[in-house]
Formats: C-alpha cells, sequence, structure tokens
C-alpha cells in the first residue's frame, strides 16, 4: 500500500501529470514556432476578443463614450424589450433576407447547374458572375440608388416608356425592402453559384452515367442525384446567408444615409429600411448611447444563433427524412 501511494497515484492524478509533462515538452521543442505564430493571437486578443468581452461588459452599463460609466444592469435589455424601433428594425431585418435569400440561392443554383453543363466560355462566366462580390458595396449602393430614383431612375423610366406607371422605390415601406433585397440578390448570386458549382463538380459522374442508362432525364438527375448530394453545401449556403443577412448595414445606409440631414440612418421614410445593425449604430454612434447599442448587439446574436440551429435543424432534418 505504501508503495503504491508513493508511486503511481490515482489515474486521473497521473493523467494530469502526464499532460502537463506532454504540454512542457512540446513548449520547450516548438517555442519558436510559436513564437512566429503569437503576433496573430495577440492581435485577436486585443481587436477581436477584447472588444468582445468590453461590450458585453457594456450592455450592462449607461455610457457615452467620454463620461464616466454608469452600471444600470439589465435596464438596457428592459428597455430594448419595450422599444417598437427596434421590433420594427428586427422585422425589416427578417423581411429583407427572406426577399433576397430565397431567389438568391434558387438563381445560384440554377446559374450552377448551367455553368457545371458543358457551356462555352465557362471560366469567363464564373469570373463575370463573381465580380458582384468584389465589387466596393458602397459603389454598387449607389448605383442602385439611382437606378431606382423615384423621378429619373432607370427602371421609372422603363415603367414609364411601358405605360405601366412609376413606383416610388425609395419612399414605399414594401418597394424599399425589394430594392435592397435587390442589391443583396445581385451581390450574392455568383458568389453562391461558384459554391454550388464546386459541390456539383464534387460529384462523381459514374452516378450521372448509371442514371441516365436508367432512363433519367437532365431534370431527374438534378432532383434526385444533384439535390440530394448537394445538401451539405445547400446548408452552408443558407447559414452563411442567415448570419449575413442579419447583419445588413451598409446597403440602407448609403442608399438613406442623406435623406435627413439632422438624423441620417434612420432607414428612409417610416423607417422602412431600418435593419438592426443599422439601428444598433444609429444609437450608439449617432445618440452616443453605447451601453444600448451593446446590449442590441448582444440581442442580435443570440437572434443569428438561433436562427441559424433553426435554419439547420430544418434543413438537416429533411435531408435525414429523405433518407
Amino acid at each position: 500500500m505504501v508503495a503504491t501511494r508513493a508511486g503511481t497515484g490515482h489515474p486521473r492524478t497521473r493523467k494530469r501529470a502526464l499532460k502537463k509533462r506532454t504540454l512542457k515538452k512540446a513548449l520547450r521543442a516548438y517555442w519558436r514556432q510559436y513564437l512566429a505564430i503569437s503576433p496573430f493571437y495577440v492581435l485577436f486578443a486585443v481587436f477581436m476578443l477584447g472588444p468582445v468581452l468590453f461590450s458585453l461588459f457594456l450592455a450592462f452599463h449607461k455610457w457615452d463614450g467620454l463620461g464616466p460609466m454608469e452600471f444600470v444592469g439589465l435596464q438596457n435589455f428592459r428597455f430594448m424589450v419595450k422599444d417598437s424601433l427596434f421590433w420594427q428594425s428586427l422585422t425589416n431585418t427578417f423581411a429583407i433576407w427572406f426577399l433576397s435569400t430565397i431567389p438568391m440561392l434558387l438563381l445560384a443554383l440554377v446559374l450552377a447547374a448551367m455553368l457545371n453543363s458543358s457551356v462555352r466560355f465557362g471560366g469567363f462566366y464564373r469570373v463575370a458572375y463573381f465580380i458582384p462580390n468584389v465589387t466596393s458595396i458602397v459603389a454598387i449602393a449607389i448605383f442602385f440608388g439611382s437606378v431606382f430614383a423615384n423621378q429619373v431612375g432607370l427602371v421609372n423610366v422603363v415603367l414609364q416608356w411601358l405605360h405601366v406607371g412609376t413606383v416610388g422605390w425609395l419612399t414605399d415601406s414594401f418597394a424599399i425592402k425589394l430594392v435592397i433585397s435587390a442589391l443583396i440578390t445581385w451581390q450574392w448570386t455568383g458568389y453562391n453559384a461558384i459554391i454550388y458549382l464546386a459541390g456539383m463538380q464534387a460529384i462523381s459522374s459514374e452516378l450521372y452515367e448509371a442514371a441516365r442508362i436508367d432512363g433519367a432525364g437532365p431534370v431527374k438527375c438534378f432532383l434526385k442525384i444533384t439535390l440530394p448530394l448537394l445538401r451539405p453545401v445547400i446548408l452552408f449556403t443558407v447559414i452563411m446567408s442567415a448570419i449575413g443577412g442579419m447583419q445588413t448595414f451598409t446597403e440602407p445606409q448609403v442608399l438613406f444615409g442623406t435623406v435627413d440631414a439632422t438624423n441620417p440612418d434612420t432607414g428612409g421614410p417610416g423607417h422602412a429600411g431600418l435593419t438592426t445593425v443599422l439601428y444598433l449604430y444609429r444609437e450608439a454612434f449617432n445618440f452616443n448611447q453605447l451601453g444600448y447599442g451593446a446590449a442590441i448587439a448582444w440581442a442580435l446574436f443570440l437572434v443569428i444563433l438561433l436562427f441559424t440551429v433553426i435554419n439547420w435543424r430544418l434543413i438537416a432534418g429533411s435531408g435525414r427524412r429523405d433518407r
């Protein structure tokens, strides 16, 4: 008994001691490598992790950015629950996400299927479809603002030429959401098409050959082979679109940032284009309510997390039922 107590000890204690010795050996052997990659972690801690933790701390305080902080507990969150403008911004964000994501992903699937076939100048089309994604979003928003202008916009000029009548694209509540959704769709369709194309090219051609021998046509091959095997890629694009759509900011900010010179960043007439991130920016940096802005940021984080989990459950669950 004395030998056992003095020798090896409890198994958990032995595991901890072994881990410590292994860690020390690794540090002694690879300290140069760890030192080489340490700038990334230092910068990440200073400019990413630090601000995130500070924003959580700030959400429980009232602060204008200059004066002393005042601890208010859950007061920011209580006010947010009763804030009708916050709920309107959240509703606008969901509406814009819905109006942009569904057509965007459907168009991306169609474009990817066309590029996956033996089309001439395929490389040129891939680059052309991807260009909107690398174009400055500010330039795109200014361009769309000109195209959809109420009086002299190209869209309304064409509608007048067709004797249909003009639309107040930048004044009507629903039309504002359509313009922002069209902008997002135009920018991100090519990006998602390239992702879908990569997934389609990873599918074995033997599956399609066997299906053709059995008499399956192109449509049946797409529905029975391509879509089921592309489900993980579709899940990825839906989740990324949900995360990106919930953070829509630049589009309404550029389109409607100068509508009201004394109080910009309102999202246009009637706050129809006011997204949650734009509202966060407005409260924090226009009204200097940094604590309330931090509370909105964390509420939006929880909404994105919940929304992502729901999307993942729906698509992954439908995939399991199909099997």
